[in-house]
């Protein structure tokens, strides 16, 4: 074949490979959409996927059994990095995303195929420009079986009080051991000894094979009926730490986020509750995602908890302002300007974070059980207030020296004491610092313990039945 009969040929196939490389290289647009980040928020309780864009995605998803896979296809797009990104974003803890692959299924048709661990209920929606989030296309993956709360707090107090009875028998067998026989004196390996810190390998291990994803865990048995009667004697004492996942809340002046400092609280708080008798802590999370406000008095609500501490660290737009806060419920409006400013604030949080609205079937009875809190819990959340703000008040400044009370609507539950504690102002530089100091912390975990210890033993708990 001659030359120039070559050319065409010969054009073509550097045109198609030069739009390879664009097509890889280049950032993902939909004709004037682009997008902007992709985020994997995993947690026991669901795996939130979140891709955001400067225009609104249409999408469709499709779920496949044996093996479980989601498959979403996002129209108007041409594969690119941005989404690219969302591969190394799973993490191999997350309960339900084993692995996702990206292509570009048709011309203007990107495929995402996520390959999952168990089966689970997909929910998409989208979420309208808030705050500093342009359009957002969520993807919530629920279990296909929700877990009895009370059921695995009851459990996991036995698992707890088992192993740790389990370690003192051991260490008393290793010490019986040691004075009956001394131990033997190891012959010398040929092999070179393993750094310091670092287990020898093993030969199974070295030969192991590539990891298997686990089968999902078969549902759990129904409870005994010594588990009934445990579970009607403990204390319940529900935890919420504000805002997480896309929600961060109030950002300090050199970026520490409130939903890092107020979770950090949390599970200290829950460790230190954990290990007095007769009682046991719920929390609303205990990772970094979200939870919508009526989701939390929703769990708190499922587990009969005797009472309700939300957790946050409040910002203004004076970095002047300063001291912690409690706040208790009110039907009669806010305490003061200030407390509105704040109830208001918190209440967005919903926006921000991210709800699902075709998850409340019905708005008008999410409405009335939120305005079904009586005279008494408020009596009882003021009561459980001022013994917390008694004794942060100890560990440092307060903002105000009495409880406040405004229309918070996390401590709407009807049947529990309610209080939401406002630690320190992280818009504050020095009490931004206060937060970050893990010493300073547990100051405050120790004072919120002890106001939540006395407030129990001046107001002991009704006898329950609690419904297993």
């Amino acid at each position: 074949m001659t030359g120039p009969a070559r050319c065409p040929a010969r054009r073509g196939a550097l045109q198609r490979m030069g739009g390879l490389v664009l097509l890889l290289g280049t950032p993902t647009r939909a004709r004037g959409a682009g997008i902007v980040a992709v985020r994997i928020w995993p947690a026991q309780d669901y795996t939130r996927v979140t891709i955001e864009s400067d225009q609104a995605l249409a999408a469709a998803h499709l779920l496949t059994p044996a093996p479980w896979r989601l498959v979403v296809d996002l129209d108007g797009l041409e594969l690119g990095t941005a989404l690219r990104e969302l591969v190394g974003k799973v993490r191999p803890d997350d309960p339900y995303i084993a692995g996702v692959r990206v292509g570009q299924y048709q011309p203007r048709v990107v495929r995402l195929v996520f390959d999952l661990k168990q089966p689970v209920r997909p929910q998409q929606f989208t979420l309208a420009p808030v705050a500093a989030y342009q359009h957002r296309l969520v993807f919530d993956l629920f279990p296909v079986q929700e877990a009895d709360p009370l059921l695995a707090l009851i459990r996991d107090k036995e698992g707890a009080e088992q192993r740790a009875a389990q370690a003192v028998q051991d260490a008393l067998g290793e010490l019986i051991a040691r004075i009956e026989k001394p131990p033997a004196i190891a012959p010398p390996s040929e092999s070179a000894p393993a750094p310091p810190g670092l287990p020898a390998a093993s030969p199974a291990s070295a030969a192991a094979g590539p990891l298997i994803t686990p089968a999902p865990a078969p549902p759990p048995a129904p409870p005994t009926a010594v588990e009934r009667r445990r579970v009607d004697r403990l204390i319940i004492v529900a935890l919420d730490p504000g805002h997480g996942g896309e929600d961060p809340g109030a950002i300090g002046p050199t970026g520490l986020r409130e939903k890092d400092v107020v979770l950090a609280l949390g599970l200290a708080l829950r460790e230190r509750l954990n290990a007095l008798p007769g009682m046991r802590v719920m929390m609303t999370r205990d990772a970094d995602f979200f939870v919508p406000l009526n989701e939390r008095v929703r769990k708190a609500r499922r587990v009969q908890a005797d009472l309700f501490v939300s957790l946050h660290a409040d910002a203004f737009f004076k970095p002047e302002a300063r001291g912690a806060s409690v706040f208790a419920l009110s039907s009669k409006g806010a305490s003061s300007s200030a407390a509105r400013w704040m109830a208001e604030r918190e209440n967005a949080a919903d926006a921000v974070g991210g709800v699902n609205l075709a998850r409340v079937n019905d708005a008008q009875v999410l409405r009335v059980m939120f305005d079904m809190s009586t005279t008494a819990q408020i009596k009882d959340s003021l009561k459980l207030g001022n013994e917390v703000l008694s004794h942060i008040g100890r560990v440092g400044r307060l903002h105000k020296g009495q409880v406040e009370q405004a229309g918070f609507a996390v401590l709407k539950a009807p049947d529990m004491p309610s209080i939401l504690v406002e630690t320190a102002f992280i818009s504050n530089p020095e009490e931004e610092d206060k937060l970050r100091d893990g010493a300073y912390r547990q100051q405050l975990v120790e004072a919120l313990a002890k106001g939540i210890r006395r407030y129990f033993a001046r107001n002991p708990p009704l006898a329950r039945q609690r419904q297993l």
